[in-house]
């Protein structure tokens, strides 16, 4: 069996007038992520570790914010087309480690629905995605709850 590790990072700026979605699970809030997309900070974090396991590059260079057709993009599609270039490589996720940081809203309600999300656009089992939740102490941007970030790393597994 042969391995390989990414690790992936985003963050996002909290703004009123959009919602608020991580995992794929829209999360209710009076603040949401500002992004080109969906702004899903986890999805996106975990794509990159995924991309980066496999030297792929970034997310950015598959879905550039420069490119009008991503535009309010659901992340869980955009994760689907990632899975589908590491299948096509011959790899598939042994596992997912990830932690998103913000101050509010508490995220442990959501936890479970936003791994059962993740889990089935991945078709993996559920106990193969590890999501923590915490806070950044009132440190930062995210601190001063300007944002939210998430951390991925991603084991990716070959037979070959």
């Amino acid at each position: 069996m042969n391995i390989r590790i990414g690790n992936g990072y985003d963050i996002h700026q909290l703004v009123s007038d959009r919602p608020l979605i991580l995992g794929g699970v829209r999360i209710p809030h009076e603040l949401g992520l500002l992004g080109h997309s969906d702004a899903d900070v986890l999805t996106h974090a975990i794509m990159d570790a995924m991309l980066g396991a496999l030297s792929l590059g970034d997310i950015g260079l598959y879905f550039p914010p420069s490119d009008p057709q991503w535009a309010g993009a659901d992340s869980l599609k955009l994760l689907a087309q990632v899975h589908q270039l590491i299948r096509e490589r011959g790899w598939e996720v042994g596992n997912i480690d990830s932690v998103v940081v913000a101050e509010r809203p508490k995220l442990k309600p959501h936890i479970s629905a936003m791994r059962d999300r993740l889990a089935q656009v991945l078709n993996i089992e559920g106990d193969r995605i590890g999501i923590k939740a915490t806070t950044n102490e009132k440190l930062g941007p995210v601190g001063r709850e300007e944002g939210i970030a998430a951390y991925a790393v991603t084991l990716l597994v070959t037979q070959a």
